[in-house]
């Protein structure tokens, strides 16, 4: 299903950009998928197979109205193609390749106890200034990590807690080191 929503969503983001339209598709793409997961009997009917594509396409008009022609187009083709289950991960694979281009960088701030906002500021400037990026920055909180901080750039990780630090240790001790 991966291999599945990386094609729709590299051919959906790359016809937005083309027709200038990634932040209204974006946007609306958004919105779908935050209805069908907010209501289960939206995603059943648009999710299972018992009910025809025809049917679906009937019913995309009454559930979600205004949407952008090349969305609605869109989504008839994953209705038509009983691709809907993969919308979420297409959701998120957009958002990524319009971060990508927007020069956006995601990271992940995790420590053991809420970290004050200059600390937090201080990092993301950091790690801008070392990628050239402008940062999206989130934190979150795992008192797992006892303390330090995990930090995830992109799609690599920088783990300076003291759990793995422990654990590092406790392997060593246990091998004989």
């Amino acid at each position: 299903m991966e291999k599945v929503a990386d094609v729709y969503a590299r051919s959906l983001f790359g016809v937005a950009h083309d027709q200038h339209k990634v932040d209204v598709v974006r946007t609306e793409l958004g919105q779908i998928a935050d209805a069908l997961d907010a209501n289960h009997d939206l995603r059943a009917f648009f999710f299972s197979p018992y009910f025809s594509p025809a049917e679906k396409n009937e019913q995309l008009d009454n559930v979600f109205t205004g949407l952008d022609p090349l969305l609605r187009n869109f989504i008839e083709l994953l209705v038509e193609k009983h691709r809907m289950p993969a919308l979420g991960r297409i959701r998120a694979l957009l958002d990524g390749f319009a971060d990508q281009e927007d020069g956006k960088l995601p990271v992940l701030i995790t420590s053991a106890t809420p970290l004050d906002a200059a600390t937090t500021s201080a990092l993301g400037d950091r790690v801008g200034q070392q990628t050239g990026r402008n940062v999206q920055l989130t934190t979150a909180v795992d008192p797992e990590i006892i303390g330090g901080i995990v930090l995830q750039v992109g799609n690599q990780i920088l783990d300076a807690s003291i759990r793995t630090r422990l654990e590092r240790l406790r392997r060593s001790v246990t091998a004989g080191v």
